[in-house]
């Protein structure tokens, strides 16, 4: 579906690392997939030194001047990047500088974006701070799906690869499979959709009295759940090809080991609750920092 007029497309965070080239790559081919413009941003913060943010008239005026001159090579140097990823994008790629606090500042950009994207880490200080700590704050607080990259030139992924989401049932576990199905389809490659379960209650079958029929009836519940939550979606997907795992066991562990076969994992930012709300919680957070291939954690506009 086309942006709205007002969106930015995708937006992509910038600063030099090879985990930013890697994201800038990744976001410049994914706009082109889904025809949107590419937006390229480096948020330059405030001053440590200063306890109020000192905008870049009132710096001194050999810090402005360098400042300037790196953000211009970084951003020039980032829009190349991105016309060699995608050379059909080249006309619908911008990019800007922005001075302010870098979290804050790419929320605000996200409430516009259709997605936004970032690398794993970054170099120095600073960068940690951006596209560190940004793959944990930003899948708590964006206003739309963001997606993290890792530079693993040791892993090569196949572009035949599939795409992994994990399930669980939640809104956010809902988006995540919209996504995901679009993105299969996108790539013309297979889904694999993981309903990772380990609730108290089906550890109940371990207790005194309990018949092994009555884990049998638990196990066929949860593949019912995971068939319900794909039906519609395989429907209006009838071109991908889905691979339904359930699964009692800790999700984490299960999304990385299907992750280790994928080009893409698709996961929700918060659960339904109990341990499965764990799923797609702090599981997610964990999954971003230890997948080896792009993440794309569902997030949503808030309405407050």
């Amino acid at each position: 579906m086309s942006p709205e007029p007002t969106s930015l497309g995708i937006v992509v965070g910038v600063d030099g690392s090879s985990p930013s080239i890697a994201a800038v790559e990744w976001a410049a081919r994914e706009a082109e997939m889904r025809n949107v413009a590419l937006k390229l941003v480096y948020v330059s913060p405030p001053i440590p030194a200063f306890s109020e943010p000192l905008p870049p008239a009132t710096l001194p005026v050999e810090y402005a001047a360098a400042q300037q001159d790196f953000e211009h090579h970084l951003l020039e140097t980032a829009c190349k990047i991105a016309a060699e990823a995608a050379p059909g994008r080249v006309s619908h790629v911008s990019s800007e500088a922005l001075f302010g606090p870098i979290i804050p500042t790419l929320v605000d950009l996200s409430s516009r974006a259709e997605m936004i994207v970032v690398g794993c880490s970054g170099q120095g200080a600073v960068a940690r701070a951006v596209l560190g700590s940004v793959s944990s704050d930003l899948i708590r607080r964006a206003q739309c799906p963001v997606a993290v990259i890792h530079h693993d030139e040791a892993l090569p992924i196949s572009p035949q690869a599939p795409v992994v989401v994990g399930i669980d049932g939640s809104p956010t576990s809902a988006l995540a499979t919209e996504i995901a199905f679009d993105e299969a389809s996108r790539r013309g490659v297979d889904l694999v959709a993981l309903h990772a379960w380990d609730d108290m209650g089906a550890l109940e079958f371990g207790r005194p009295g309990r018949a092994p029929i009555e884990w049998a009836n638990y196990e066929a519940r949860e593949q019912e759940v995971l068939a319900e939550r794909l039906s519609g979606w395989q429907e209006r997907y009838p071109d991908v090809v889905v691979h339904k795992i359930a699964v009692s066991d800790r999700p984490k562990p299960r999304l990385l080991e299907q992750a280790g076969k994928a080009q893409l994992l698709v996961v929700g930012s918060h659960g339904r609750g109990g341990f499965t709300g764990m799923l797609l919680g702090s599981v997610s957070r964990g999954v971003v920092h230890a997948a080896r291939i792009p993440v794309i954690v569902a997030r949503a506009p808030q309405h407050h």
